[in-house]
């Protein structure tokens, strides 16, 4: 079998998101998936990596990973180059699986579990299909279609976290992210927080408790955008609530600020998908930095870095779990690797791109019930792009072929 062509595809309607096919000449095509920096991630698959792989085996995943990283010249972070590999690593092992007549975790050597709980973090539709960001995460509204949805989770957080809760509850999830603090990071660019201010920051959190007690899990996401003094002063604050975990109290580099921090606290320090290979985490772990790794299957290196960091984290005892707050390959991917690694224990999940975005993208989405994710059973990553979402005009899909 060898590979005959790569395309690209991206559409107007979701500008951070970026899709790869890998076609063969067997008739098998491989999908793919990386966000946020698309427009380079995308010229860098079409220039440097297409024609390298044209006509190679796309079974040989180990071969060509090491191949598109000798072609990038990249050191061990998060780079557009780090995340076309990332996506084109995917489309290799749906490959993989199809041809084997096998899910991803199967290909990978199978599974440990046959499902594992989900938390859901608390955006709304505009965040995935978002064309750009005010200064603390709100979303900027496309001009194309998609009415307001359902699950308006960021302003719901924000205004009623406690009615949130509830909402979640009622359909079996257990567990929530939310980052009340970001609205105040452009009064000081993330410099200092008032007394004032984190006590505002806490009210959602108060108010899930006073809702619903502890029968939910909540995450407290800080998005890297404070300096170390500020962060603590959040971090112990955050203590009265309990949170499940505390995300981004600085940037994923930052591996002294991300030590200082936890060894401020008795939460539990979580970082970071930002970063890209088995290379950049081994200091945060080593170190003690963080108790809990996360890892973004479409930056960090696709499946093949994606399961070394994950082996890197449960040979020092760390619980892994994978992002998703991007597309649903990613969230395919990152299931596939809760049910085949040890140290999984949850996934991201969010409704609103689930029950509103990712069905206008792809033709299968994963089995979620009662909180739960049960494992994909079709062969490779399980899921495929829609036929009419790649006819629609907004779609533009750019093919290098041999």
């Amino acid at each position: 079998m060898r590979i005959t062509k790569v395309e690209t595809i991206r559409t107007s309607n979701i500008p951070r998101w970026v899709w790869v096919q890998i076609h063969t000449d067997s008739g098998l095509i491989g999908l793919g998936e990386s966000t946020a920096v698309s427009a380079p991630t995308e010229a860098h698959i079409r220039a440097e990596f297409a024609p390298y792989l044209i006509g190679k085996d796309p079974m040989q995943v180990a071969q060509l990973h090491e191949g598109m990283q000798s072609r990038s010249r990249i050191g061990p972070n998060g780079s557009a180059e780090w995340r076309a590999i990332s996506a084109v690593d995917l489309a290799l092992w749906d490959i993989v699986g199809q041809a084997t007549n096998a899910p991803i975790y199967q290909a990978l050597g199978g599974k440990v579990r046959d499902s594992v709980p989900i938390y859901n973090t608390c955006a709304d539709w505009r965040y995935a299909v978002r064309s750009g960001t005010t200064s603390w995460g709100l979303s900027a509204p496309t001009i194309h279609e998609t009415p307001p949805g359902k699950y308006d989770d960021l302003q719901g957080f924000l205004n009623d976290a406690g009615s949130v809760a509830e909402s979640l509850l009622d359909e079996g999830i257990k567990a929530m992210k939310i980052w009340p603090f970001d609205q105040f990071v452009p009064k000081t660019n993330g410099q200092h927080i008032s007394a004032e201010d984190v006590n505002k920051g806490m009210e959602p959190f108060r108010k899930i408790r006073e809702r619903v007690g502890n029968k939910i899990e909540v995450m407290a996401e800080l998005h890297g955008m404070w300096n170390i003094p500020s962060a603590v002063k959040i971090v112990n604050a955050l203590e009265e609530v309990a949170p499940y975990w505390v995300e981004d109290v600085t940037s994923a580099d930052n591996v002294e600020g991300l030590r200082q921090v936890q060894e401020r606290t008795h939460l539990t320090v979580l970082g970071n998908e930002t970063l890209a290979s088995a290379e950049a985490y081994l200091p945060m772990l080593s170190s003690g930095a963080i108790r809990i790794l996360m890892f973004d299957t479409t930056f960090v290196g696709g499946f093949t870095e994606a399961r070394k960091v994950m082996s890197l984290a449960e040979a020092q005892k760390v619980p892994a779990t994978p992002h998703d707050c991007n597309g649903p390959v990613n969230l395919f991917a990152g299931i596939h690797l809760c049910m085949h690694a040890p140290n999984a224990f949850i996934q991201e999940t969010t409704r609103a791109f689930i029950h509103e975005v990712y069905g206008r993208v792809v033709d299968r989405l994963p089995r979620i019930q009662n909180g739960i994710v049960y494992a994909p059973t079709d062969p490779g990553i399980g899921t495929a792009l829609r036929a009419d979402f790649l006819a629609d005009p907004a779609t533009v899909i750019t093919a290098v072929e041999g």
